[in-house]
């Protein structure tokens, strides 16, 4: 079956969550979230290099609108993380570099800094780790995160992802530091 023929939904409704595609409008309120993470988001320049890159309005709406054309063309996967109860955004994240023959997709994430540390951004990409599994019929998802960056691998352990193992000087800083990258991953049982 082509990619572009495989129905799926854009929105999935946790607990406290409504994990959907971006759509057109969007920008304002992600370069909102965006501004106002952006110090935690620049501590890891290697893996995030899109943050580094002055933030606009205009920016995040060209994300949401590729986002949108993208997810309906199946060419990658990016949601918004929003609460249930007010519709402010927590988070953004997906599943990208499809590799359908493999059955293998890629999740990243980021949290807003307000909503941090109380598992909204786990509870969201548990959602989509598992819409992988069940709506795209992965075989693999897999995430590379930077080893110095504790909160996102302990995320991964939580929601049962294994470590794979370490990719020592992997990545490159702007300044030219070496940064490791942990490899963890979930298979379909």
């Amino acid at each position: 079956m082509q990619p572009v023929l495989i129905d799926l939904p854009d929105t999935i409704y946790t607990e406290r969550l409504i994990i959907r595609a971006p759509r057109p409008g969007d920008g304002q309120q992600v370069f909102e979230a965006t501004v106002e993470s952006l110090e935690a988001l620049r501590a890891f320049p290697a893996s995030l290099p899109w943050a580094m890159e002055e933030p606009s309005v205009e920016a995040s709406e060209i994300f949401c609108r590729t986002g949108a054309s993208n997810f309906i063309a199946r060419r990658d996967f990016p949601f918004l993380f929003l609460l249930r109860d007010s519709g402010e955004l927590v988070g953004c994240g997906g599943l990208h570099n499809p590799r359908w023959k493999a059955g293998t997709f890629e999740a990243g994430w980021w949290g807003r800094s307000a909503w941090t540390k109380q598992g909204l951004v786990s509870e969201a990409v548990s959602a989509i780790v598992d819409l992988a599994f069940t709506a795209l019929s992965a075989h693999r998802v897999e995430v590379f995160t930077d080893d110095l960056n504790p909160n996102a691998w302990r995320l991964c352990e939580r929601i049962g992802m294994a470590l794979e193992g370490i990719l020592r000087h992997s990545r490159i800083e702007p300044d030219g530091t070496l940064r490791n990258t942990r490899v963890y991953s979930k298979i379909r049982q």
